[in-house]
C-alpha cells in the first residue's frame, strides 16, 4: 500500500462530491500531486494487446456490430489485472501515423469521471489501436431501445442528461470541444451505473472522413452543407440525444419538431415510462432538446449553459445511479469475508458511537512521529494558541459536543503551525456525529488524514465509513480491503 491512496480514488471525491462540481465542468482529478491515481497513457506494444485479448478473440469482441463493424472494439484485460476497452481500426483508417499519435497522445491527456478515458494507444506498422478503460454495463442504446427486465427510470434519463452535458462541457475545456457522431451508442455504463461518454468519438475523423455513421435524418443541417463537425453540430446531436431519452425511441429530429410545435410533447413520451414523470419536467426537457435543434447553428445553447438547465431537474441525487438502473453492484465482500479489527468493523456498520469510543480510547498515539519541524518564532508565537484549539476541540470531542469540536479543529488545522492525523480523524468523525449530509467533507477529512500519515488504517477505514454514509457501497467494500491489507501488513513489520 505505501502511500498510494485507496483504490475509492481522489478524483471520484473531486468530480463527485463537492458542491461546485455540479456547477462547473472540473470533473477531472485533483491537483497536479494526485496524477498517480489515473492510469496514465501509455503507448502499447501490439504483443501487449494481443495477450489481453486472447490474440484479438472473436469471444472478446464488444462492439455493437461485432466483426461486421469497420473497426472492432475487444474486451481485454491487461498485466497488471486492469480490465480495457481495445478499439482496433481497419487497416486504411489512419495511414498517417503521426497524425494517430498525436491525437491519441492529446485525448489521452483527458481525465473525467464523466468520460470512459483513453489510456493509451498502439501505433506498429499498420496496425492502429486505442485502448480505454473498460464500461461494464453496455450502452445508453441497449438501455434505452432494448431493455429487458425494466425501462431506465425518469430520475436517470435525466442524469444521463446532465452527465453527458458536464462531459462535452470538460472537453470543451480542455480544448477537444469537437465530438465525431454523438449517439446513444457512445454512452456507455461503469460498474457503478453511471453513464461516460466515449473517448473514441474525440478522436479527429481518419481517412474515411465520416462524422457521422447514422441515418442522414439524425445529421445536423451544416454538416449536410458544409461536411465539418462544429462546437455547434455537437449540441444538436446532444439535442438527439434527449430526444432518445424522452421518448426511448430513435426519432428524427423532424417528426420531434413536428410535434413539438403542435404542443403534442405527451406523444414524444416513452409509453414504457407509464406515466411516472412531472408534465413540468417534460415540458422543460422538450423545450431545451428543441433549443439544441435549432437549424441556425448560433441559435443553439452551448455546453455549460445546457449543464446549467439541467442541474434544476434533478430528481433522486441521493440514490446511487445502479440502484436507478437496476443493476447488481457486486462488492469485495461478496467474495470472502474480511478479518477486520474492532474499528474497521465499526466503520463497516457504520456503528458511530463505537468509532467515536475507540478514537478516544486511542487518543494520539498514531501521531507519534509525524514530522512538525517549527522555527522558535512559530513556537513562541502561535504555538500556545494551537495548542489551546486542540485542547478545546479534544473537550467538546469527549463530551460529544461535536459542532464544538469541528470548530476548534478547524482553528487548530488553519492555524498550520502542526499536523495532526488524529485531528483530522476526530473532525471527520465530528462531521458524520453532527449532521449526514456533510458527509463529503467527512471524506475530506478522512483522506487528508491519509495524506498525512499513509500507513494509517484508521484513515482508510474512516474513509470507507464515509463512503457508505455516501451510498458507495463498492468503493467502502474496496477501501475496506485496503485498510485490512495495510493492518495485515503493519502487523509484519
Amino acid at each position: 500500500m505505501g502511500g498510494r491512496c485507496s483504490r475509492f480514488s481522489l478524483c471520484w471525491f473531486t468530480s463527485h462530491l463537492k458542491p461546485s462540481v455540479l456547477e462547473s465542468s472540473e470533473l477531472e482529478n485533483g491537483g497536479k500531486s494526485d496524477k498517480n491515481l489515473w492510469p496514465s497513457f501509455t503507448e502499447f506494444s501490439l504483443d501487449q494487446l494481443k495477450t489481453a485479448t486472447c490474440g484479438f478473440s472473436s469471444d472478446n469482441i464488444v462492439s455493437e456490430h461485432g466483426e461486421k463493424a469497420p473497426n472492432v472494439v475487444y474486451k481485454g484485460k491487461l498485466d497488471n489485472g486492469r480490465l480495457v476497452a481495445v478499439k482496433r481500426f481497419n487497416k486504411l483508417a489512419w495511414p498517417d501515423s503521426r497524425q494517430f499519435l498525436e491525437e491519441a497522445r492529446s485525448v489521452g491527456t483527458l481525465r473525467s469521471e464523466r468520460l470512459a478515458n483513453l489510456i493509451g494507444c498502439c501505433c506498429e506498422g499498420d496496425e492502429r489501436l486505442l485502448v480505454a478503460e473498460f464500461m461494464a454495463h453496455e450502452t445508453l442504446a441497449k438501455h434505452l431501445f432494448h431493455w429487458e427486465s425494466q425501462p431506465m427510470r425518469w430520475a436517470m434519463r435525466l442524469r444521463v442528461a446532465l452527465y453527458l452535458a458536464q462531459a462535452l462541457d470538460y472537453c470543451s475545456g480542455k480544448g477537444r470541444a469537437l465530438y465525431h457522431d454523438l449517439n446513444a451508442y457512445r454512452v456507455l455504463f461503469d460498474q457503478d451505473g453511471n453513464p461516460r461518454l466515449s473517448c473514441f468519438g474525440l478522436m479527429k475523423n481518419s481517412r474515411d472522413g465520416k462524422s457521422y455513421s447514422t441515418n442522414l435524418a439524425f445529421t445536423p443541417p451544416e454538416y449536410l452543407r458544409t461536411g465539418r463537425v462544429t462546437q455547434e453540430s455537437v449540441v444538436y446531436s446532444f439535442g438527439t440525444l434527449l430526444l432518445d431519452l424522452l421518448s426511448g425511441k430513435h426519432i428524427p429530429p423532424s417528426h420531434a419538431l413536428d410535434l413539438i410545435r403542435g404542443k403534442n410533447f405527451l406523444m414524444l413520451m416513452d409509453s414504457a415510462l407509464e406515466g411516472n414523470f412531472s408534465n413540468d419536467d417534460g415540458t422543460e426537457l422538450v423545450r431545451l432538446a428543441s433549443r439544441c435543434l435549432q437549424y441556425e447553428a448560433r441559435e443553439r445553447p452551448n455546453a455549460k449553459s445546457i449543464v446549467t438547465a439541467l442541474m434544476s431537474l434533478q430528481k433522486e441525487t441521493e440514490v446511487a445511479s445502479h440502484i436507478l438502473m437496476g443493476i447488481p453492484h457486486e462488492t469485495a465482500s461478496s467474495t470472502q469475508p474480511l478479518a477486520l479489527t474492532p474499528f474497521g468493523e465499526a466503520c463497516s456498520r457504520m456503528d458511530l458511537t463505537a468509532i467515536h469510543e475507540i478514537l478516544e480510547k486511542n487518543g494520539y498515539k498514531d501521531d507519534e512521529g509525524i514530522a512538525n519541524e517549527l522555527s522558535f518564532q512559530l513556537w513562541t508565537n502561535q504555538m500556545q494558541e494551537t495548542l489551546n484549539s486542540k485542547k478545546s476541540g479534544d473537550s467538546a470531542f469527549r463530551a460529544k459536543e461535536f459542532a464544538t469540536a469541528i470548530d476548534s479543529y478547524t482553528q487548530f488545522i488553519d492555524g498550520g503551525t502542526m499536523v495532526s492525523p488524529t485531528v483530522y480523524a476526530r473532525r471527520c468523525l465530528s462531521y458524520l456525529m453532527s449532521d449526514m449530509d456533510m458527509a463529503q467533507e467527512a471524506l475530506g477529512d478522512a483522506m487528508q488524514a491519509q495524506v498525512v500519515s499513509p500507513e494509517w488504517p484508521t484513515a482508510l477505514y474512516l474513509q470507507a465509513a464515509c463512503l457508505f454514509s455516501l451510498g458507495m457501497d463498492n468503493d467502502a467494500q474496496e477501501t475496506l480491503k485496503d485498510g485490512t491489507n495495510l493492518e495485515a501488513k503493519k502487523n509484519k513489520t
